[in-house]
């Protein structure tokens, strides 16, 4: 029911800043929570953060608590995740993703991988030290 596709991934230094954009078909797009995810070599798929469908939720992994910021703007069919002070172990492949539901009750499961309906294919974030 949508189609996503990422965008913005780059190289970065230590301390700096970067924006990934998400891009969404079909007028279905406000019926979805969005998340982000991302993937380093030899590691498993980890949660970065999810937006509910109107935007005025958002839950983040611990690990990116007070750096990032995710954002969504139903009228462009865009979601954003604003990454500042970037550490080398942000290095990773992102992914935006979809889901139909959000919620914050126990075993909701916002952070799990398999929760996710819907996937975009990947941007590439390096950030050197």
């Amino acid at each position: 029911q949508v189609q996503l596709v990422e965008s913005g991934g780059g190289l970065v230094q230590a301390g700096g800043s970067l924006r990934l954009s998400c891009a969404a078909s079909g007028r279905t797009f406000s019926s979805f929570a969005v998340g982000w995810f991302r993937q380093a070599p030899g590691k498993d798929r980890e949660f970065v953060a999810v937006v509910s469908q109107s935007g005025r939720s958002t839950y983040y992994s611990d690990s990116v608590k007070g750096r990032f910021t995710i954002s969504r703007d139903n009228a462009k069919n865009t979601v954003t995740l604003q990454m500042n002070s970037l550490k080398p172990e942000d290095t990773a492949v992102y992914y935006c993703a979809a889901r139909s539901t959000y919620c914050t009750d126990y075993g909701c499961r916002l952070g799990v991988v398999s929760a996710y309906d819907y996937w975009g294919q990947g941007t590439q974030v390096t950030v050197s030290s």
